[in-house]
């Protein structure tokens, strides 16, 4: 293990010995919680029993609760879920960070996509004046100077043309 290690509360440092002066108690404590399933410390190649501090946070919460007057199996419980309870508060920090981060990229794209629309359909100018367009899909594009009104038929608009309803 390198000097970096050190830092990494789940890395397997401690013997039962230097984890029990650590926390002030017998190294038997620890073995029971290992015998009990509640802290399952790593071994080393010779099969000795290697402690992380995440671990040594655990058991002494659970040495806590214990001398108040809980059982081990019932301080061991109440802590496992305080854990589990601390592991669910991160992960939902982290969702929280990453929607409000999904948040701001979506509010960027629809800004970006009503301004581009806006570009688009909104006002153009030719030579000089602004023409305000509005496009119906499906429809070509009228284009030209003619003004409203103007016929595009060769023939001018008689009143004969014009049926009534």
């Amino acid at each position: 293990m390198g000097a970096e290690g050190l830092d990494d509360e789940d890395v397997p440092a401690l013997t039962t010995g230097q984890a029990a002066d650590v926390l002030g108690v017998q190294p038997a404590f620890l073995r029971s919680l290992d015998a009990g399933r509640m802290l399952r410390p790593q071994r080393s190649a010779g099969g000795h029993r290697r402690w992380t501090r995440r671990q040594l946070t655990l058991a002494a919460r659970v040495r806590a609760l214990f001398d108040e007057g809980l059982t081990l199996t019932a301080a061991w419980k109440v802590v496992s879920l305080e854990d589990r309870v601390g592991e669910v508060e991160r992960e939902r920090d982290v969702a929280l960070a990453e929607l409000d981060r999904t948040r701001r990229e979506l509010a960027r794209v629809r800004r970006e996509s009503a301004e581009a629309v806006k570009a688009r359909t909104g006002t153009t100018s030719r030579s000089g004046s602004s023409v305000h367009v509005n496009r119906v899909p499906g429809l070509p594009r009228v284009t030209g100077t003619s003004s409203p009104g103007a016929c595009s038929s060769t023939t001018p608009a008689t009143t004969t043309d014009i049926t009534s309803p």
